[in-house]
């Protein structure tokens, strides 16, 4: 029974990595063949111009040479030699909005409002973009072990059902929040409105074809699940569909992530914000990969807290044994996708602010030295609750694993390792202090507490936290496995050597950057996160292939997980909640005053910047209205389930506890 869970479970992580590669190549893919793109582009609208110029003057004759078309220049996108590109100038500028251009409801102020729609629409648009991936992935491995452990296959076939299931019902909640939004827009920002739409104008009607796909794929893909997995051949065509779901998802994910990065940092304009004729670089903003990576990890995390902890909750109201068996194994897939997108999400938000440094250097300030700064710390607290949360939940899981105690006494050292690092993860540069108390201190800065502040600091402890958690991770992946290779020494040896080279190289990195200027030291980051991915992918290669033909301690006591692990779930899924709506309002609120950066101003009477504790409330807020309204999708969808819930299975997988013992 361990060989097939192993296999499943390596089946599971490599169809996961290559999954997750075929999201993000075509990412970096487009930063490379843009630059080439659009530096051929600017000596053939050159040339393009000057043909257009000498026909004019030839059909005009002498002194009737002025051409009709109008060029403007790009404000951010360059040729090969640094000059901005130039564009046939295709459209109105940027009107410049009054009183007039913005409407109010008396009961709340309208930027809360438009708030509130944005990110409830984007909370369950995330939730819905990531269901689909789970259970893509889940149904391939369910298929893959047919052969093997046909039991097993019916349960991931089922699981991923039962998700989609639920999907379905979100899909449609998403739709109707999709219609508040637009409706949220027309009425109450109508010139704002007027003028993005008319920007995006060759790609709206894209987007709801494309909308209109989805919809009609994702219901053949459920209601078909039952008829197609009755043939072989037909079972794969079922897969491909969710394939073919996942990829339009994609799509209509980066089309709507082009409109919040246009508002950024917009490219395809001029100065006045005159569209220039090509739509490509209207969408692809210099944000517009960083931000889609960063999304896609961030549906991953989400989507697999939320389902976590819907399985948690049923695993703690379990009546039976088979039950919580049951919940409990969900709970783990669900952790186990979790995690995985949790361990990059760092590293994508490093890119993503180093493009909002090159656009505009001063943004980058703004977010990271400057009113933005204190926002920062606070997310700083909210990812270390993540790791703590992922942490927490694997050292308890080993409880229910035969074998774990040979590395339970390694988790207090983990810990406190997490604890120092957390301690300097979320120590601030500066603090707030009266004019009395900077004279006491000398500084700004404190002496000691203020070397902690900077980035090499935080990159270290943040690099150390992501490795502590892969090392975690790998221990629970060996817990109950007698492993019978006969490399085994070599392959112990290889993985300590890496990881406490990796340890040393970070530490090595992190201190070296004190001595180094601080444009120069900001460059340190590469290594140190190439350091930890390669202890990524090497070591968990290295502790998979010790694997084959490994013996067991015995199997995994499923539903025996404690109620603290269980917990941790809880903390992850409302933490990450929290997170995500914190980390879209420093995205958005960087624009200060601007509805297009430098370009559309915004003359609203709510033009200004939240203190902390106004954009607090505001946050908390959106986390208890989404969760009250999953709580009411997870209710609406357990309706149609509830009649097969009373119908006895013939043998349950998991095996709960008390049948393996």
């Amino acid at each position: 029974m361990l060989g097939k869970q192993t296999g499943r479970y390596q089946a599971l992580s490599l169809a996961m990595v290559m999954a997750f590669a075929i999201y993000l190549l075509p990412a970096f893919a487009t930063d490379a063949l843009a630059k080439e793109a659009y530096a051929g582009q600017a000596f053939a609208e050159e040339a393009f111009a000057k043909e257009v110029l000498a026909e004019e003057a030839v059909a005009g004759g002498e002194g009737e040479g002025e051409s009709e078309i109008e060029w403007g220049q790009d404000v951010f996108y360059k040729d090969w030699e640094g000059n901005p590109l130039k564009g046939p100038v295709s459209g109105f500028p940027a009107p410049e909005l009054g009183p007039s251009d913005y409407n109010n409801y008396e009961f709340a102020p309208s930027r809360m409002i438009l708030w509130m729609a944005a990110q409830q629409h984007l909370y369950f648009g995330s939730f819905v973009l990531a269901v689909p991936i789970f259970c893509m992935l889940i149904e391939f491995i369910g298929i893959r072990s047919k052969e093997s452990d046909p039991i097993m296959s019916v349960k991931y076939d089922r699981l991923a059902h039962d998700l989609m299931k639920i999907s379905l019902t979100a899909y449609s909640w998403t739709a109707i929040l999709g219609g508040i939004l637009l409706f949220t827009f027309i009425t109450l920002f109508p010139g704002f409105f007027k003028y993005i739409a008319g920007i995006f104008r060759p790609v709206m009607h894209i987007y709801a074809l494309m909308f209109l796909a989805e919809s009609g794929i994702l219901y053949v893909y459920y209601y078909g699940w039952e008829r197609m997995s009755q043939d072989p051949f037909l079972k794969w065509i079922h897969v491909s569909l969710s394939v073919l779901l996942n990829l339009v998802g994609t799509v209509l994910m980066f089309l709507a992530n082009s409109w919040a990065t246009f508002m950024q940092a917009p490219g395809g304009i001029d100065e006045q914000g005159r569209f220039l004729g090509n739509i490509w670089h209207v969408i692809h903003s210099t944000l517009w990969n960083p931000v889609g990576v960063h999304r896609i990890l961030g549906n991953i995390v989400f989507g697999g807290g939320i389902v976590g902890a819907y399985a948690a909750y049923h695993y703690l109201t379990a009546k039976t044994e088979e039950e919580r068996a049951h919940y409990d194994w969900v709970c783990y897939v669900a952790m186990f996708i979790c995690i995985f997108g949790l361990i990059p999400l760092p590293f994508a938000g490093y890119w993503l602010m180093k493009e909002v440094y090159a656009f505009r250097q001063q943004m980058g300030i703004t977010l990271m030295g400057g009113i933005m700064a204190w926002l920062f710390i606070i997310q700083a607290v909210m990812i270390g609750l993540l790791f703590f949360g992922a942490n927490s939940y694997l050292h308890n899981g080993m409880s229910r694993v035969k074998g774990a105690h040979r590395y339970m006494k390694y988790s207090k050292y983990m810990i406190l390792l997490l604890i120092v690092c957390f301690t300097m993860w979320m120590t601030p540069h500066t603090i707030v202090m009266t004019p009395a108390e900077l004279k006491a201190m000398g500084g700004a800065q404190h002496p000691i507490i203020g070397h902690f502040g900077v980035m090499s600091a935080k990159n270290t402890a943040v690099n150390l936290m992501i490795t502590t958690t892969i090392l975690c991770f790998l221990l629970y992946q060996k817990a109950n496995k007698k492993i019978t290779v006969p490399w085994q020494t070599i392959g112990n040896c290889w993985l300590s050597a890496i990881f406490i080279g990796a340890a040393a190289n970070i530490i090595f990195l992190g201190v070296y950057g004190y001595y180094l200027p601080a444009n120069i030291r900001v460059g340190l980051s590469v290594p140190q996160v190439t350091t930890t991915l390669t202890t990524l992918f090497v070591g968990t290669a290295i502790n998979t292939s010790m694997f084959k033909d490994a013996e067991t301690y015995g199997e995994v006591q499923w539903g025996t997980m404690s109620k603290v692990g269980t917990y941790a779930i809880f903390l992850l899924a409302i933490s990450f909640t929290w997170l995500m709506g914190l980390m879209g309002y420093i995205r958005s609120a960087v624009r200060l005053f601007w509805h297009v950066t430098e370009v559309m101003r915004d003359n609203s009477v709510d033009a200004y910047t939240l203190t902390i504790g106004e954009a607090g409330k505001m946050l908390t807020f959106n986390t208890l209205f989404v969760w009250v309204q999953f709580v009411v999708v997870f209710w609406v969808a357990s309706l149609t389930g509830k009649k097969e819930e009373t119908v006895p299975e013939p043998q349950a997988v998991p095996v709960p506890a008390q049948q393996q013992q």
